[in-house]
């Protein structure tokens, strides 16, 4: 009989806890901290996002229903709602976001070699962002509409493991290309982007820096076909064209030859036009990729359904920031483990196993042996 740590204790043994105290000095995050230190602030966000508690009173009162098991929980500092509500508003946000970033490094090179449905060795990012309706009266700083509040979630998002390689949150007026200055682009790798990121000025930034975009064009694109290249019909590929750009102001954006290509989808037999600096790649090849993005759109839908970045413990900046850095590293964290361990079962199924399970003193790997058969056989007989 397994007699060892709980399931939370054996999740943070994976925590590189020695570079999350290197994040809180960085910002002077526990300056003046007596008791309840980030790292206890964290765990407990951390405790919150895995079980889906819906508000800091939910939090402490499920903590504080299982005060004998807090220390083995690595919680050391006294449990208050007002203390960690007090935590949320004035710790920077920026620990929150800089340790994310190092669990996000460490998963995707764990994930570096996985397929995501195309064969290719090159990097593959999808770029694309979410929005999250806030009450503007409650977060004033989030605005958007004139009676309405949001915050953004930028992504970048690697396809190998759907690990986010980039993120940036920002108030809902912020329009999607204006992320594409922030990005620092990397040679040989593909920018995957819907028609809201067309910018021909970024667009001829990330061609000048060796590095390729896939994106759709507008219908209403000025350019000059150059020639046309030979396509086989069998491959629902319609043309295959290098064009320049004609209008005044795109042609001075974006001075150099673009791929044009049209492509009907064998499903819906909905016509596609694609454009990317890419000259090599079948054309096929390109709207696979273009298709690929849908991935980007399933990370969004699997963060505002599985972790608490729709209702916040906060109305702050800086405790909303705080709440979604933290979910992200949850995600990133789960999956790594999840890789690490071996585990064939989807994300969701271990979320699900875990969020029951957090003082439960079982291997985890017995737990999802036990567990994940009977869950995924109860799905399929439904």
């Amino acid at each position: 009989m397994y007699t060892g740590k709980t399931i939370f204790a054996q999740l943070q043994e994976h925590l590189p806890i020695h570079q999350f105290r290197v994040c809180v000095k960085r910002y002077g995050g526990n300056h003046k901290v007596q008791s309840f230190t980030c790292l206890d602030q964290y765990l407990c966000l951390f405790f919150a996002q895995l079980t889906y508690r819906e508000s800091l009173r939910d939090i402490t009162t499920c903590l504080l229903g299982m005060q004998n098991k807090l220390y083995h929980m690595g919680i050391r500092g006294t449990i208050a709602r007002s203390t960690l509500a007090d935590a949320n508003e004035k710790r920077d946000w920026r620990i929150y976001q800089d340790f994310a970033q190092i669990l996000i490094h460490k998963a995707r090179e764990l994930y570096c070699k996985d397929s995501f449905g195309v064969t290719l060795d090159e990097t593959v990012y999808a770029l694309d962002s979410t929005t999250i309706d806030l009450c503007l009266s409650l977060f004033p700083w989030a605005k958007f509409r004139t009676h309405k509040g949001a915050v953004k979630i930028h992504t970048l998002l690697d396809l190998r493991g759907s690990i986010p390689s980039f993120i940036a949150i920002t108030d809902g007026k912020v329009h999607d290309v204006n992320i594409l200055d922030m990005l620092i682009i990397e040679p040989g790798s593909f920018y995957i982007m819907d028609r809201g990121y067309i910018d021909f000025e970024r667009l001829f930034h990330i061609n000048e820096s060796q590095a390729f975009f896939v994106t759709r064009g507008k219908s209403n694109l000025s350019f000059r076909r150059q020639y046309s290249h030979s396509v086989n019909e069998s491959t629902n590929v319609r043309c295959d064209q290098t064009i320049m750009l004609t209008s005044v102001k795109s042609a001075k954006e974006y001075p150099d030859k673009m791929r044009r290509i049209k492509y009907a989808d064998p499903e819906t037999g909905k016509l596609y036009v694609f454009l990317t600096n890419n000259f090599i790649l079948p054309a096929q090849v390109i709207a696979q990729l273009y298709k690929s993005r849908w991935k980007i759109e399933l990370f969004f839908k699997w963060i505002k359904q599985h972790l608490r970045i729709k209702a916040f413990y906060g109305t702050s900046e800086n405790a909303v920031k705080t709440q979604i850095w933290t979910a992200i590293s949850v995600y990133v964290l789960i999956a790594l483990i999840k890789k690490r361990m071996n585990l064939d079962i989807s994300l969701y199924t271990f979320l699900q196993i875990l969020s029951v399970s957090v003082f439960e003193k079982v291997d985890i790997n017995q737990l999802v042996t036990n567990s994940a058969g009977t869950i995924e056989n109860t799905y399929a007989s439904n």
